[in-house]
C-alpha cells in the first residue's frame, strides 16, 4: 500500500483542479446525473471481498475529455476518516471508460471499513465495505437476480442496502441489452439508453452508465461489497461461448461483441480482472462460495428442443471440462461447513408444467449428462447449497433429478442438496402477464405435485431478493418481496423464510 502525507494529497488535488482543455464529454446519459456528486456521478462500489483485500471502484465523469486523470483514494476504520489505514493514486483514462478500480490490501478480517476518492478538486460520496470473515458465526449474504431498467424502479437495491450483510452475491443480468421496448415496460419513462440494441464499445459503456446512476443502486454499491457473476442479459439473451439467441449476422462478429461485453463489465463491476470468472470465496469453517460461469467459460450450444440427439452427447457442456474439474475439485476439498453454489440457472430438474412449456433447455435440464456427474459427487457431500438466478421466480427444490424412484418427498431421502433461487430484481415475473389468482393456481399445480416432488415452494408473482444466512446449524432462506416497482417505495410487503439443518436435505418453513 502507498501512503501520502497530507501536502502530497494537497499538491495532488491542487493538479487536479487545473486540467487542460480539451473536446466536450459528450454522454448520452448526463441528463440522469445529481449535480452534487459530480464528478463522482455514479457513486462508488466495493466487490471481491477476501480475508485482507477488497476492489474499491468509481467513475470519474470530467466536463471535457481528458487524456489522463489522476485520482487519489483513502481507507479508514471510521467514517469520519480520522483512523487512516490506507490512501493512494491510480491513474484513469478514455480507454477505461474513466473508471478506477483499486485492490487494497493488508486489511483484517471480518472489519467494515470506509472509503472515498478525490479528483478534479472534489470528493466521492463516502462507501462501507467489509472484507470476509476468517472465523464468523454467521454470514448473511443477499442473493439477487435480473435488474431491468425498464421493468421498473430498483426498490429492492434500495431495500438491500439498508440490509446487515457481508455481502451481496448478484448472480447475473446486471444489465438488459434490448432496445427500448424490446423488454419492459417503457410507461414508466425508464427507456433504455442508447435507443437501441446494444452492441459497439460505446453502447455498452452507456447502458451500464444509465444503470449505475439509479439511486437505489448507487445506495446497494454503497453500503455492501457486491461478489458478481454474468448471466446472458450482460452479453445477449441466451449466450453461450460461440453464439446466442439475441445475436444475429446482420449484428456483426459475436466474438467482437462478446469481447466488448467482457471488456465493459469488468471496467463498470468492482470485480478481479482475471482470465477465469469462476473463483471461490472462504468465509472460515463456516462456508464456501463457489461463483460459477456458466455462460462463457465453455458452454456448448443450447438446444432447440427434447428431441435434439445432443442431449445424450457427453461433449455436451454448460461448464467446459476444466471449469467442470475446478468446481468438483473444489467440492471435494471444502472442509467448510456449508458448500453454497453461486449457480445462475436453475440445476434441480423441474416441470414448468405449461402446456407450451416444460423442459427449460437454458438451463441444466438441457445439459442432461453434466448434471448428472456433478450430481453424483454432491451426493458424496454434506452441507450443499445451491444458489440460483434468471428465472425471475423464487424456488425452494430438495434438489433431485429425475427419475425419482430413489426420492422420498416426505423424508428428503435420495435429495443431495438444497438449491433456493431468488426472484428478480425487477424483471417481468407471471404476474406481468396473468392475474394473481392464475399465477397462484399454477405455483400450486406445480408444487408438490407428481411432476416435481421435489419442489417444496415457489412465488412466480413477485420481486425482491433473498438473504441466505448460514451459522453451524442451519442454512435459511429468506425471501423478501417488494410492495411494488412501478414506483418508488422501499416497503416490504412479504417475508418468506425456510432452512435446511446441517446434515439434513430436508427444508422446513415457517409459517
Amino acid at each position: 500500500m502507498k501512503y501520502l502525507r497530507p501536502i502530497v494529497l494537497l499538491i495532488l488535488l491542487y493538479h487536479c483542479t487545473q486540467p487542460e482543455k480539451y473536446p466536450p464529454l459528450i454522454e448520452e446519459t448526463s441528463h440522469l446525473r445529481d449535480s452534487t456528486m459530480a464528478p463522482f456521478y455514479h457513486g462508488v462500489a466495493s466487490g471481491d471481498p477476501l480475508y485482507d483485500q477488497v476492489i474499491i471502484w468509481t467513475r470519474v465523469t470530467p466536463a471535457d475529455s481528458m487524456p489522463d486523470i489522476d485520482v487519489a483514494w483513502e481507507m479508514a476504520k471510521d467514517e469520519n476518516f480520522k483512523e487512516i489505514i490506507g490512501t493512494g493514486t491510480v491513474s484513469t483514462d478514455p480507454t477505461k471508460d474513466y473508471t478506477v478500480k483499486v485492490d487494497v490490501d493488508g486489511l483484517e478480517s471480518g472489519t467494515y471499513y470506509y472509503y472515498r476518492f478525490h479528483a478534479l478538486g472534489k470528493s466521492s460520496m463516502i462507501g462501507r465495505t467489509k472484507t470476509a470473515s476468517s472465523n464468523p458465526n454467521e454470514v448473511r449474504f443477499g442473493v439477487v437476480s435480473c435488474s431491468n431498467y425498464e421493468w421498473g424502479y430498483f426498490n429492492s437495491y434500495g431495500a438491500l442496502a439498508q440490509e446487515k450483510l457481508d455481502a451481496i452475491i448478484h448472480l447475473g443480468d446486471y444489465i438488459y441489452e434490448y432496445a427500448p421496448g424490446g423488454y419492459g415496460d417503457t410507461t414508466l419513462n425508464r427507456k433504455h439508453i442508447p435507443a437501441k440494441e446494444i452492441l459497439s464499445l460505446q453502447d455498452y459503456r452507456s447502458r451500464y452508465s444509465q444503470y449505475r446512476l439509479d439511486k437505489d443502486l448507487i445506495a446497494a454499491h454503497a453500503n455492501h461489497p457486491f461478489i458478481n457473476i454474468w448471466d446472458d442479459h450482460e452479453i445477449a439473451n441466451n449466450s453461450y461461448k460461440d453464439g446466442a439467441q439475441n445475436h444475429q449476422e446482420d449484428e456483426g462478429s459475436y466474438a467482437n461483441r462478446k469481447a466488448i461485453a467482457r471488456q465493459v463489465y469488468y471496467e463498470w463491476i468492482p470485480i478481479r480482472e482475471e482470465d477465469k470468472h469462476y473463483r471461490k470465496f472462504e468465509y472460515g469453517d463456516l462456508a464456501d462460495l463457489i461463483m460459477l460461469d456458466e455462460r462463457l467459460a465453455g458452454r456448448t450450444y443450447i438446444a432447440d428442443s427434447l428431441s435434439d440427439p445432443s442431449l445424450a452427447d457427453s461433449s455436451r457442456t454448460m461448464l467446459g471440462a476444466e471449469q467442470r474439474n475446478w468446481l468438483i475439485a473444489q467440492l471435494r476439498g471444502s472442509d467448510a461447513q456449508w458448500k453454497v453454489i453461486g449457480n445462475q440457472v436453475i440445476f434441480s430438474y423441474l416441470n414448468w408444467g405449461l402446456e407450451t412449456f416444460n423442459i427449460n433447455l437454458d438451463s441444466w435440464d438441457g445439459y442432461p449428462i453434466e448434471q448428472q456427474l456433478i450430481a453424483d459427487v454432491m451426493k458424496e457431500l454434506d452441507n450443499v447449497i445451491i444458489i440460483t438466478g434468471d428465472t425471475h421466480t423464487a424456488w425452494a427444490f430438495e434438489a433431485t433429478n429425475k427419475p425419482f424412484d430413489e426420492y422420498d418427498q416426505l423424508t428428503a431421502d435420495g435429495a443431495f442438496a438444497v438449491e433456493f433461487g431468488t426472484t428478480s430484481i425487477n424483471s417481468a415475473n407471471s404476474n406481468e402477464r396473468f392475474a394473481d389468482s392464475l399465477v397462484l393456481l399454477h405455483e400450486q399445480k406445480i408444487v408438490n405435485s407428481a411432476i416435481n416432488p421435489h419442489l417444496k415452494w415457489n412465488n412466480m408473482r413477485d420481486h425482491g431478493y433473498m438473504i441466505l444466512s448460514l451459522t453451524d446449524d442451519r442454512a435459511t432462506g429468506i425471501f423478501k418481496f417488494m410492495e411494488t416497482i412501478k414506483e418508488p417505495n422501499l416497503e416490504i410487503k412479504e417475508v418468506k423464510s425456510m432452512w435446511v439443518n446441517s446434515g439434513e436435505v430436508k427444508l422446513r418453513v415457517k409459517e
